[in-house]
């Protein structure tokens, strides 16, 4: 099963959603030139809506966090919204859910950003 990615810009921020599997090969390596690719761009500002992930290996985990550093010392923030709880709990197991900035929803991770009042209504508050 191939990761599937739709881009979403909601006031500026790009918010990508994941859906699918976030496994070593295809998916993880696509994943990676995704954010890799938006931060060439110039992206300052990415949040991956994790909602529909499936299932994440370590290679999955490596991924984010390489991307993570990555677009951190381009001066691009990415955060991660919607995290299952089995994925939570990975993160918090790993100890890597304080390297992450995580939110509840979509609208809050897009608010971290820009002023949350504007937010919930550009995307329906999730």
């Amino acid at each position: 099963m191939s990761l599937k990615m739709t881009n979403q810009d909601v006031g500026g921020i790009s918010v990508v959603v994941l859906d699918g599997r976030i496994v070593l090969g295809q998916e993880s390596n696509s994943l990676r030139q995704k954010i890799k690719g938006m931060t060439a761009a110039g992206t300052q500002k990415i949040v991956l809506n994790m909602d529909n992930v499936k299932y994440i290996d370590s290679a999955g985990l490596g991924t984010l966090i390489a991307a993570h550093v990555s677009a951190k010392a381009q001066g691009t923030s990415v955060r991660l919204c919607q995290l299952g709880k089995k994925f939570r709990e990975v993160l918090q197991i790993t100890r890597l859910l304080t390297i992450f900035d995580v939110y509840d929803t979509q609208a809050e991770a897009v608010g971290s950003f820009i002023g949350a009042s504007t937010v919930t209504a550009a995307v329906g508050g999730s």
